[in-house]
């Protein structure tokens, strides 16, 4: 069982940037996958980055080379480092966790945050 905590959403304007954290309860959350998902209102869950139990990482085409997924598994964190935003990224951001491989679906994480807003003004 893992419970994760999101923090560091907020407003920022266009070109600026942010760094959100997930923080996870546990002593297993180094061999979790972990992925950043973002929902605006309307729209559908949305993919953003993963990061796998050995450190890879993969990026969504709309977020690659703005965005930096990593995580710390001493502390427990998982983190996201958003940069150049755009008010497209306007969204509530998620961490999640499965076992085994990273996948772009959400339906295949197991454990989700509530949730951290991010709102990017023009």
């Amino acid at each position: 069982q893992v419970q994760l905590v999101e923090s560091g959403g907020g407003l920022v304007q266009a070109g600026g940037s942010l760094r959100l954290s997930c923080l996870a309860s546990g002593r297993t959350f180094s061999t979790y996958a972990m992925g950043w998902f973002r929902q605006a209102p309307g729209k559908e869950r949305e993919w953003v980055a993963s990061i796998s139990s050995s450190g890879i990482t993969y990026y969504g085409d709309s977020v690659k080379g703005r965005f930096t997924i990593s995580r710390d598994n001493a502390k427990n964190t998982l983190y996201l480092q958003m940069n150049s935003l755009k008010p497209e990224d306007t969204a509530v951001y998620y961490c999640a966790a499965k076992s085994g491989w990273y996948s772009v679906n959400y339906k295949s994480y197991n454990y989700w945050g509530q949730g951290t807003q991010v709102t990017v003004s023009s």
